[in-house]
């Protein structure tokens, strides 16, 4: 690239384990705008991780070069939702795009683009009925200029901590 060296997309593995963690604090970090002191973090992440690898695709955007190393910039993941059979109905699974991140500094340089360009490829290979998401505010138009649109009123949130 022009304004920056060329990065890669791939799926992420147990060798990318740190990478994907320092990730996921750096969204925390940049989003509350100060470091957040939690030593167990990175130990609860690994738990998760490979807790999820079943059902999750994980991708991984880098830069580097094998001689100097590579440094993430950028992950998205897909958790696939088998849907329950029925009679009569067409089963199989969707997709939901989740923990999208990419540096501010590589988010205008391609990196979003190619990371859902990895899932939505990805999604059309395992043949899902959907590819779901929930936007943020912010995010809302990058994933609707991909393709995305509204999907009705037929998703609701509730915290079930607090009562009804």
């Amino acid at each position: 690239m022009a304004d920056g060296p060329a990065f890669t997309v791939r799926v992420a593995d147990e060798r990318d384990l740190d990478a994907l963690a320092r990730l996921r604090r750096a969204w925390l970090e940049e989003r509350a705008g100060r470091p957040v002191d939690d030593p167990g973090f990175e130990a609860s992440f690994a738990q998760w991780w490979r807790s999820e690898l079943s059902r999750r695709t994980f991708w991984l955007a880098e830069v580097g070069t094998e001689r100097a190393g590579f440094t993430a910039v950028g992950s998205l993941n897909v958790v696939e939702i088998a849907h329950m059979p029925r009679p009569g109905a067409r089963g199989g699974a969707i997709g939901h795009v989740g923990n999208a991140f990419v540096i501010a500094a590589w988010a205008d340089r391609g990196v979003p683009r190619a990371l859902l360009s990895h899932a939505v490829a990805h999604a059309r290979e395992r043949r899902y009925r959907r590819l779901v998401l929930a936007p943020t505010p912010g995010s809302a138009p990058f994933y609707r200029r991909a393709g995305f649109g509204p999907a009705g009123e037929s998703l609701l949130v509730m915290d079930p901590a607090v009562p009804a």
